[in-house]
């Protein structure tokens, strides 16, 4: 009882989001249930849902939905993945082909299991919906592969419009909130989709005790890699078994953080407290 009382911690009022409406919208959420498609977009309960599908863009995860890490602050289901199935890049295409999108986010959990983490899966999926959404632009956000540069480059070589990794943290709390993966690992896969001439996109949380300092040192560390682009939200804790928020960060801290980042030279930074991953990830192909 005692745990679940600290977790209470009751939402500001920007954090309120308002319900989903439009032309687009309702089309887009009418397809996704008549053809009982999977977005991450409602299955991750995305407060930007209604803006995204308005605007003709959506996430979709592949590679099942069971990860083989446990971080701390994701809710996904973790254990023993179910194998493959070979028919998902055919599936996830046709979804977006139906959906009639101008741009996807694809996703996918970790899947450390496989000989190759996955890469070879995902170069299919890219190359599918490439193939069958010619008009389609697309951003992959991709796990580390464990650093492995050759498997990394089976999705460069797939050439999606941008590749983002996200570092989710800064460096001294990485290895309290990521089971797995490491600070330098995830830089390390950064420099290496840079120096490939895509674009380099990455993504941090904050409310998870993280000071003013170390965000800058995070934005320095990314820009020393050649990341393009840069996210920053709230971390709102999912179930009471994830990590809890230490603070509710404001909206002016946001704003300043995007105003720092694009002092510090990234192409784009989207900082408020609802910005998730995908959030206006069709205007950073450009």
């Amino acid at each position: 009882m005692e745990n679940k009382k600290r977790n209470s911690r009751r939402k500001p009022e920007w954090l309120k989001v308002k319900l989903p409406k439009g032309e687009n919208y309702v089309k887009v959420k009418n397809i996704v249930k008549k053809h009982h498609l999977h977005t991450i977009c409602e299955s991750g309960d995305c407060p930007n849902i209604g803006e995204c599908w308005g605007e003709g863009t959506a996430t979709f995860m592949i590679l099942g939905d069971i990860c083989t890490r446990a971080c701390k602050f994701c809710a996904v289901k973790t254990g023993k993945p179910e194998p493959v199935n070979f028919d998902e890049p055919l599936e996830v295409a046709n979804s977006i082909k139906l959906m009639q999108l101008k741009h996807c986010v694809i996703t996918s959990v970790d899947r450390d299991d496989l000989e190759d983490f996955g890469a070879g899966f995902w170069a299919e999926t890219i190359k599918t919906i490439k193939k069958i959404n010619p008009g389609t632009t697309m951003e992959v956000l991709i796990p580390d592969f464990q650093g492995n540069i050759d498997c990394l480059q089976k999705v460069i070589d797939a050439k999606p419009e941008v590749i983002s990794h996200n570092l989710e943290t800064v460096r001294r709390l990485t290895p309290q909130i990521r089971s797995r993966a490491t600070y330098d690992t995830s830089l390390k896969v950064l420099k290496h989709i840079a120096e490939s001439g895509l674009i380099a996109k990455s993504g941090i949380m904050l409310g998870l005790g993280e000071t003013e300092k170390e965000v800058y040192e995070t934005m320095d560390d990314l820009k020393s890699v050649g990341c393009k682009v840069l996210t920053i939200g709230q971390y709102l804790q999912p179930t009471w078994d994830n990590i809890e928020v230490t603070e509710y960060v404001t909206p002016e801290q946001f704003k300043k953080y995007e105003e720092v980042g694009l002092k510090k030279g990234f192409r784009h930074v989207e900082s408020t407290p609802l910005v998730r991953s995908s959030y206006h990830a069709a205007k950073h192909v450009k």
